[in-house]
């Protein structure tokens, strides 16, 4: 994989051009707002309000050209392409955590949208590293903060 590319699937994707669309649309005008209030206060050298509202619109600019780009060098991960005989990106990996004795369950994705929160783990994090490849039955092994943790491949879903 190209480091230029950005690795998605088509949620992933779907996702970044509904905010890209909604900081266009909505967000500009929002700030634009903003600033047209602040400037009504008067001398904008010490207008902390029209300040505030000129950073945030300078960091939804950048927010702006960063998913641009991200959407223009995306390479969509076809769900259809894949085979639930090895971990691959886009599949979704039951493990059995050894160490706790439990399950549990990830999606492996691109960085792009990686989200420990709802499973999605990078294919570049540790974890998604080890266990790319990987089929059913394999023990894989992380090193953590708090040790080497070892986690046990019991399905694989596309």
């Amino acid at each position: 994989m190209s480091k230029e590319e950005v690795v998605l699937t088509r949620e992933g994707l779907a996702k970044l051009e509904a905010e890209l669309e909604e900081l266009k649309v909505v967000g500009r005008r929002e700030l634009a707002a903003r600033i047209k209030l602040a400037i009504s206060y008067g001398d904008l050298k010490e207008n902390s309000e029209y300040h505030s509202a000129k950073d945030d619109q300078a960091h939804m600019e950048t927010r702006i050209q960063i998913l641009e780009k991200m959407i223009t060098k995306a390479r969509i991960v076809d769900a259809g392409s894949l085979s639930a005989s090895t971990v691959q990106i886009g599949s979704t990996v039951v493990l059995h955590d050894k160490e706790f004795d439990e399950k549990v369950e990830y999606q492996i994705v691109g960085p792009a949208e990686a989200d420990v929160l709802e499973n999605r783990i990078s294919y570049e994090s540790p974890l998604g590293k080890e266990l790319l490849g990987k089929a059913v039955g394999a023990v894989v092994s992380v090193t953590a903060p708090m040790g080497i943790i070892q986690y046990e491949v019991l399905e694989i879903r596309i």
